[in-house]
């Protein structure tokens, strides 16, 4: 099978094609990736003789049709996905997660080609704090920021083009990834490299707002379970039950790095923060049989913890990139 995986370069998207050439060996994987501050060429360094990498942008349409022709499979991880950034500047989420789907979509259905799109919860907007309900795959977009909003629209998209005109495709839309290489501007290895780095963890408003936490390796089994299994023109959730609020998840990290609980700091919330995101994922799971392995938020915590501390030298050189723009506009990123 040869299969494209666009934003192969990123956090998650790298992650799947190192762990799909571990397992499934008769893959061939080309990567397309922009390569902007989000994706980092030594993810896939350990890889770089047993895969294809192109430099290029998902909406250009003369970079994505040769590939796209070439390949079997689509896998679409492209995408600008930073909420603080979408605030500062919506411009390049409304061409990469629009536009790009789109000229992505054109070509799938000019060559006949399986896709399969990936998306997120933040779609849906947020629950209440003291709802028991959360996310299923009939929930109504409601989305609270550029970034969310432009993933809400490449999902309809996808959707009107496998209605319109026949595109085999499969979505699905998973809760918030953790795991080994995740820009360091994200929650978890933000505050995992401040503690290493002797800066002191910052938290967002009161800290109460809660995500459903998954790690990486259990969303890319969840994905290629989708492809293998679902329905053509479906939506899956994927979620491994894994709600936590953000001050919990800092305690956490300052604990097992054998820190004071207490040892951080609460900043001014961003504009717009969502209270709550909730996964069901009872369809992936009864109808195609999907479990996660990482069923303890907490050791899944602590094996992050470990991969961060042994790999400095990835995450080191963004580091200081991060902590001026934090100290620049007085937000956490």
């Amino acid at each position: 099978m040869r299969v494209l995986v666009t934003g192969g370069a990123g956090f998650i998207g790298a992650n799947f094609v190192l762990r799909t050439l571990a397992e499934r060996p008769d893959v061939e994987i080309t990567v397309l990736d922009k390569f902007t501050y989000a994706a980092n060429p030594a993810t896939l360094a350990s890889v770089a003789e047993a895969i294809t990498v192109v430099r290029g942008d998902i909406a250009d349409a003369t970079v994505v049709d040769p590939l796209v022709a070439d390949a079997d499979l689509v896998v679409n991880f492209a995408a600008e996905s930073h909420n603080d950034r979408s605030l500062a500047d919506p411009s390049s989420f409304v061409q990469t997660n629009l536009v790009g789907t789109f000229t992505l979509l054109e070509s799938v259905r000019r060559h006949g080609v399986r896709l399969h799109h990936v998306s997120t919860d933040e779609v849906y907007g947020d629950l209440d704090l003291d709802d028991p309900a959360r996310f299923t795959e009939s929930t109504a977009y409601n989305p609270s920021s550029p970034y969310s909003s432009t993933k809400a629209g490449s999902d309809l998209l996808v959707r009107a083009w496998v209605r319109s005109f026949g595109v085999a495709a499969t979505l699905s839309n998973c809760s918030n990834n953790y795991g080994p290489y995740q820009h360091v501007e994200k929650l978890i290895p933000r505050q995992i490299t401040n503690v290493l780095s002797g800066i002191r963890p910052k938290v967002y408003g009161d800290g109460a707002n809660v995500r459903d936490w998954i790690h990486v390796d259990d969303h890319n089994d969840a994905v290629w379970t989708v492809i293998e299994r679902g329905e053509l023109g479906e939506t899956y959730l994927i979620g491994a039950d894994g709600e936590v609020d953000n001050r919990t998840v800092v305690e956490s990290i300052l604990e097992l790095m054998g820190r004071p609980a207490d040892a951080f700091d609460f900043v001014t919330d961003r504009p717009g923060h969502d209270r709550r995101y909730a996964i069901d994922a009872t369809r992936l799971r009864t109808e195609l049989g999907w479990t996660p392995r990482f069923t303890d938020f907490r050791s899944g915590l602590a094996d992050t913890i470990d991969w961060y501390t042994a790999h400095r030298a990835w995450w080191e050189p963004a580091k200081a990139g991060v902590e001026a723009t934090y100290a620049a506009t007085q937000r956490t990123l």
